[in-house]
């Protein structure tokens, strides 16, 4: 008599689990926000000047585009992505000027062509490292050279957290033990792992009128 088959336990990695349930989030909210922006709009075109016109109607209409413009960069950040997925750079700058519109960063990109949507999600993910940074603001270059991105950031002044940078040094790649950062810096972390699943060299460094972070 054959013994029963052993049950089959879940093999999926927990950060290759994490970035579907993050793909699944943002799927799922896309449609309500959605559904409120057309909302927004069809009153607007009612001729109905009070309330279509009032502060309120605005800020609705402000918050549901920042909110959709947030999930679309948290869509490449933190979702899933398959290795041979590609992005144009003109896709890129969208999001990157989706991230600007919530930032007191002036971020430029300097590319041309595409680029793999791995190399897009780290570079949106050391756009937010550089963005914890500097708080009060400055100014962020995206350039793609022959050993790869740098990012390169100057302001008149930069918020120190070397427990935070300790990720982006290359003697710590993919490796630990590190101290757990907060959710709101969880980018640190993440752009550790991503570039050493991607065996790309990552670097990162921060001084007081600047960062610069390269992989």
């Amino acid at each position: 008599m054959n013994a029963p088959a052993s049950p089959r336990h879940p093999c999926i990695p927990a950060e290759r689990m994490a970035a579907l349930v993050a793909s699944r989030l943002c799927h799922d909210l896309v449609s309500p926000l959605g559904a409120i922006g057309n909302g927004v709009e069809l009153i607007e075109m009612g001729g109905q000047p009070t309330p279509a016109q009032s502060p309120e109607m605005q800020l609705i209409a402000d918050s549901v585009a920042s909110a959709r413009a947030r999930i679309r960069v948290f869509r490449v950040a933190f979702g899933a992505t398959a290795p041979d997925q590609r992005m144009s750079v003109a896709d890129l700058a969208a999001l990157v000027r989706d991230m600007g519109q919530d930032s007191r960063l002036h971020l430029q990109l300097d590319a041309t062509g595409d680029l793999p949507r791995t190399e897009a999600r780290m570079i949106l993910l050391a756009v937010m490292c550089l963005d914890t940074a500097l708080p009060w603001g400055g100014r962020v270059l995206i350039c793609r050279g022959a050993q790869g991105w740098r990012l390169v950031a100057e302001a008149d002044r930069t918020r120190p957290a070397p427990d935070l940078w300790a990720w982006l040094t290359p003697q710590c790649q993919g490796v630990g033990p590190l101290e757990e950062p907060q959710p709101s810096a969880v980018q640190f972390a993440l752009l550790n792992a991503h570039a050493a699943a991607a065996r790309r060299p990552l670097a990162g460094e921060m001084d007081e009128n600047g960062a610069e972070i390269s992989f």
